[in-house]
């Protein structure tokens, strides 16, 4: 069935056209339906299946279609300020033909151009928790004409600390309401939210027995940990113009592999939780527009970041979490694009890589390289001599700029 034949306002049915789609993703030709019919739902599906859509068409036709109201009728609370922002610009994308007004609110900037969007009137607010809650209790938002209530990223949301704040939204909004939860997984912690929040839901879940896309291309090689840098080098000198996002485990080793990487003359961009939200967006921009082509990120960016035509996703350092892989190399290999992920696995880290494969139910490709080609990796290297002494100095000037960055 394509996106035509559904009974939604054809001021929403452009939009989609515009964005290229014509057929729903299985989680969208499930849960749209559903929506349209006033149900609540319990959505579980992998990263990169569309499930923004998937609420995003429903509920704009069904606030679209009613008379028009500056109230705020959908919340939309989600874990970080970059899902905020990406999931109110699908949603904006969706609504451009209609009179709808979205809006991403999220904290660590400046709160008066917020109060003064939201005094103008917004239909769908998309948000992190704490802001929220700041700017309800100066009494410049309220809850009291919520119509749909959306979780998504839920079981980042629980990782985060923001079980109780769920609940608190709960119990501030109408009794009366639709209730749309989704989350990447359902283990013990998920289903307890989901049992407090959603009543007699309907529960969809797409589970493919291989968690990782199709699109992805994904293997391993084995490289120690000291070579790490000079790998990735190669594979950014290899592939010139292509978006690559680097994961680290760290903040200080995203800092330590930018340094690196400019020392061999390549420019990187670093996204990690000790940046302000304007670095941030900075930082996302420059890669979003091909101006910098190598972003170096914590995991604090495997969850919900969509970036368009990523082509490459380097795994510095295996995740600590299994299931931080699959969210990690989701970052490519989008819709119907392909895209290719590698991880350097050292001898340490090899435990990590049997909780991923157990996790994935497979053995991950290994690529393997001869001595000669390990070696050659390394002598060819435009990296100058370095002393434990220069290493130091970058550890030192990380914790110093950390430092001034809390005193503002």
């Amino acid at each position: 069935m394509k996106f035509e034949n559904y009974r939604i306002l054809p001021e929403i049915k452009r939009a989609i056209a515009d964005l290229g789609y014509k057929k729903p993703t299985d989680i969208q030709y499930k849960v749209l339906p559903k929506v349209l019919a006033g149900e609540d739902i319990m959505g579980i599906a992998q990263t990169g299946t569309g499930k923004t859509a998937a609420f995003a068409i429903p509920v704009l036709h069904l606030l679209a279609s009613e008379k028009k109201s500056k109230s705020l009728r959908c919340l939309v609370m989600v874990p970080t300020h970059e899902l905020a922002q990406q999931i109110a610009d699908v949603f904006k994308s969706l609504a451009k033909n209609t009179r709808l007004k979205i809006m991403a609110l999220y904290g660590s900037t400046d709160q008066e151009p917020q109060i003064k969007a939201l005094q103008k009137g917004v239909d769908v607010l998309v948000t992190t928790p704490g802001r929220m809650f700041d700017l309800q209790a100066q009494g410049h938002l309220s809850l009291e004409d919520i119509k749909f209530l959306i979780l998504d990223e839920a079981d980042r949301m629980l990782d985060l600390g923001f079980y109780q704040d769920i609940i608190d939204v709960k119990k501030r909004i109408p009794k009366r309401h639709q209730t749309l939860f989704f989350s990447a997984t359902l283990d013990e912690k998920i289903k307890k939210l989901a049992y407090s929040t959603v009543k007699n839901a309907i529960r969809i879940q797409i589970s493919p027995d291989d968690p990782v896309s199709k699109n992805i291309d994904h293997s391993v090689v084995m490289v120690s940990m000291e070579d790490k840098r000079f790998f990735l080098e190669r594979m950014i000198t290899e592939n010139p113009q292509q978006k690559i996002i680097v994961f680290v485990r760290t903040k200080v080793r995203a800092e330590r592999v930018a340094a690196a990487m400019a020392r061999v003359n390549i420019k990187t961009v670093t996204l990690h939780s000790d940046k302000s939200h304007i670095e941030r967006k900075a930082a996302l921009e420059s890669f979003k527009k091909g101006e910098t082509w190598v972003l170096i990120a914590t995991d604090v960016s495997a969850r919900g970041v969509d970036i368009p035509l990523v082509e490459y996703v380097i795994n510095y350092d295996l995740p600590d979490v299994a299931e931080n892989y699959v969210h990690r190399i989701g970052r490519t290999g989008r819709g119907t694009q392909k895209g290719k992920a590698v991880s350097f696995c050292s001898d340490e880290e090899l435990p990590l890589l049997e909780s991923i494969e157990d996790y994935l139910g497979y053995t991950i490709a290994s690529q393997t390289l001869s001595e000669l080609e390990y070696q050659e990796t390394l002598i060819f290297s435009n990296e100058s001599s370095r002393t434990f002494k220069d290493v130091m100095k970058e550890i030192a000037d990380f914790e110093s700029n950390t430092k001034k960055r809390k005193k503002k």
